[in-house]
């Protein structure tokens, strides 16, 4: 009986060399993927975080115009309480 392709039935086999080889090749390939994966997540991770702690920071730019106190804390906090009059004493 001859098949479609041209071969008989005694002829067609199970090469299992070629099946192994093909299954370790798609193992390598998905091994691969998975490092690429996990050192994109990462890359992208350190990005993110290096982003995100240059934004919690000022720029340059920004300190020169930030308010400079010519007051100390010290200086605040010896500071007396205002006494001032109440006007409205409320319900």
């Amino acid at each position: 009986m001859t098949v479609w392709n041209g071969e008989s039935e005694t002829q067609r086999g199970v090469y299992w060399p070629r099946v192994a080889a093909m299954v370790f090749v798609q193992i390598l390939v998905l091994l691969a993927l998975a490092v690429v994966v996990v050192r994109y997540l990462e890359w992208s991770s350190d990005a993110n975080k290096a982003e995100f702690l240059s934004s919690a920071q000022p720029a340059v730019s920004d300190r020169n115009h930030l308010p400079q106190s010519s007051t100390s804390l010290e200086q605040v906090k010896a500071r007396a309480s205002c006494n001032r009059k109440v006007w409205w004493t409320g319900p």
